[in-house]
């Protein structure tokens, strides 16, 4: 099973990692050579691009996700 997953926000620029291991989320820099600053440059021009993750939905705040409100 994967511990960390790198993923961005549609309509921001910046990318995140998340080490569920270790319970944190960090932004990390804008990648400028590799597989990550490929599909980077491909999700800025609108393309979704996912692997291994099964389930990932935004929500406004901790509290909705509780409640169980997703944004569509």
């Amino acid at each position: 099973m994967a511990n960390v997953v790198v993923f961005g926000i549609e309509g921001e620029s910046d990318l995140w990692i998340a080490d569920l291991g270790a319970g944190t989320v960090s932004k990390i820099g804008k990648p400028t050579q590799g597989e990550l600053a490929t599909v980077d440059k491909l999700r800025a021009a609108g393309t979704t691009i996912v692997k291994g993750v099964n389930l990932a939905v935004t929500a406004q705040s901790s509290a909705s996700v509780a409640g169980g409100f997703m944004d569509g």
